[in-house]
């Protein structure tokens, strides 16, 4: 599969020029990091991009994000950057073989005074076993890594790849972002897109921070050569795609989101109804209101209504087997669930808490008595010795000491007194009797 390769075995190639009448978004991509939209918290001075690059020296990653985010751009500014032979291929169409030629030819290049970036798209499409053929390469140097992932890595990856690469997060692009790539669109077009102000704001709301999207659908207006500009309704009927209506500030979109979060977080159903429905008329994407959704349940709701979650996964399904309109019900549904459930951050509190002693504490080991022993020198050595077996034990609690030697106890975790949270405390509170009891009695 020699077209999945972008250079020749040994020399470092230079960024190409695209053809002239290669898509827009070819045409438009950067060809400097400093270029690179949207993305500075990686690519600017302070960014892990930005500082690797200014000290010459890479170390292998993981780039994930959002679809259209710039992810193959970065990886070919990177090696340009620093000087590093570029290779690419995809894990959707690449197997074995193509791995194994592109390794024999880094280590030729290697030989020969140049270092090999191997930029992999779709990462998470190649199985464990081909995860872990990179291993020995990245590990000598054969290789420096970029993986490219719209998945959670921490589940598509292994975790020895992992632990060898930096998980690099891109977000998805912002208004912001958007609107300066339609401007170096129309400043390469040497033309204004067909649109008015209220549709130019339309098209960059429904790209949902996808750049590539929006400038394909940039490039589609520019070829037909319409004569008047489009207001939003002619937007939509062009392209067939319903977009969304907000103020011309752009600041609509935002604000309409915040109101809907806030009035189901303030427990008015009324009012997130409203402000659900100014966005899907609008034409809102509904999976950017679920994924918002999804985000109040375990924000503002948690174990206060377990249930809540479980609404919003539902009408996730529910909508991506009917699709619109019908499947905007069962939106309306979870958002009144959301809405007229009782209230906990105790979850998101709690997060936030046990991820900063984490970090602060993230090299003890836990005790001696809970580690499992499958050999006898782990045995030996005092592993799982006097470990107590809940379900032995009165109540089904042990009551055992489960925290490092070196860390106090800590309490992340507090349920509010609402909702099914309301049991939890009490059964929070009867397990720390009975630890208290034990503790005592020993």
């Amino acid at each position: 599969m020699a077209d999945l390769f972008t250079d020749d075995p040994l020399p470092s190639t230079p960024l190409d020029e695209p053809a002239p009448n290669a898509p827009l978004a070819d045409r438009l991509r950067p060809k400097s990091l400093d270029e690179v939209v949207g993305q500075e918290h990686l690519t600017g001075p302070e960014g892990a991009i930005g500082r690797m690059v200014a000290a010459g020296k890479l170390s292998s990653m993981m780039l994930w994000g959002p679809p259209g985010t710039g992810k193959t751009s970065i990886a070919r500014l990177l090696a340009d950057a620093v000087g590093l032979r570029f290779v690419a291929l995809s894990a959707v169409f690449s197997g074995v073989a193509d791995l194994k030629k592109v390794f024999a030819e880094a280590r030729v290049a290697m030989k020969a005074g140049q270092r090999t970036l191997l930029f992999v798209d779709e990462i998470h499409r190649f199985n464990r076993s081909q995860q872990d053929g990179f291993l020995p390469y990245v590990e000598d140097g054969t290789i420096t890594l970029v993986g490219a992932t719209t998945e959670n890595p921490s589940f598509e990856l292994n975790a020895a790849l992992l632990s060898r690469c930096q998980v690099l997060i891109l977000h998805r692009l912002d208004t912001g972002a958007l609107c300066k790539l339609l401007d170096r669109a129309e400043e390469l077009e040497g033309r204004p897109l067909p649109l008015t102000a209220a549709a130019r704001d339309a098209l960059v709301a429904s790209a949902d921070g996808d750049g590539r999207f929006l400038l394909n659908q940039a490039e589609t207006l520019v070829d037909v050569g319409l004569e008047e500009p489009l207001d939003p309704s002619g937007l939509a009927s062009f392209l067939q795609r319903r977009v969304a209506v907000y103020d011309k500030d752009r600041e609509g979109h935002y604000n309409l989101i915040s109101a809907l979060h806030k009035s189901i977080r303030g427990s008015d159903p009324q009012a997130a109804l409203y402000y659900l429905a100014r966005m899907l008329v609008a034409g809102e994407e509904p999976l950017f209101l679920l994924r918002r959704l999804i985000r109040a349940a375990t924000e503002d709701i948690g174990l206060a209504d377990p249930q809540a979650l479980v609404q919003c996964i539902a009408a996730k399904d529910a909508y991506d087997f009917l699709g619109s309109p019908e499947g905007e019900l069962a939106i309306v549904q979870a958002c009144l669930y959301l809405a007229t459930a009782p209230k906990s951050n105790a979850t998101y509190k709690a997060q936030g808490a046990a991820w900063r002693s984490a970090r602060e504490t993230g090299s003890l080991m836990p005790p001696q008595n809970i580690l499992n022993a499958p050999t006898r020198l782990m045995k030996d050595i005092g592993y799982g010795k006097g470990y107590s077996y809940d379900h032995d034990a009165e109540d089904g609690f042990s009551g055992d000491d489960y925290w490092p030697q070196e860390m106090e106890a800590q309490t992340f975790y507090r349920p509010v007194n609402r909702g099914f949270e309301a049991k939890v405390a009490e059964r929070l509170a009867f397990w720390d009797k009975k630890r208290r009891e034990r503790h005592e009695s020993d």
